[in-house]
């Protein structure tokens, strides 16, 4: 039984023969396809694995990727989405309230005293979930004492 590759609903119909192949239709959302398409390259695949694994590690970005690889930045793109999309998002749990993630490199040091960068702060740690940790930084406020 031929089930459609796109909703992976059974309701398929012939639709025809394109390059020596079987076309299908599906009756539910209209998805032409091939039995056994075979375009898929084995070194693709490869890859595509190894595309995302830098990306998660943070190391590169979509552009770089496709210049590595040699492929358009769109299709790392894609790749990474399809990947997101397969895994489940982490679970927090219910002590931690609230979570933000900043990347403040630009205001530390600097002489601005509208953006608190110069004033002192409080620096908590934590580990949220097994493997990832966070770092929380609190500015003091004009009523607190630094003695």
């Amino acid at each position: 039984m031929v089930a459609c590759k796109h909703c992976v609903d059974s309701e398929v119909v012939k639709n025809g023969i394109v390059r020596k192949k079987q076309r299908y239709k599906c009756g539910r959302c209209g998805y032409n396809f091939t039995e056994g398409d075979g375009r898929v390259e084995r070194n693709l695949v490869v890859k595509r694995a190894l595309a995302v694994i830098l990306y998660s590690v943070g190391k590169a970005s979509f552009n770089m990727l496709g210049r590595i690889f040699g492929v358009s930045r769109s299709l790392t793109y894609r790749w990474i989405k399809a990947e997101a999309d397969r895994v489940s998002a982490p679970e927090v749990p219910g002590s931690v309230k609230e979570m933000e993630f900043d990347e403040m490199w630009h205001f530390i040091s600097s002489k601005k005293t509208k953006n608190g960068s110069s004033k002192r702060w409080i620096v908590g740690q934590g580990e949220p979930w097994p493997g990832c940790w966070a770092v929380v930084i609190l500015q003091l406020s004009d009523a607190s004492t630094t003695k």
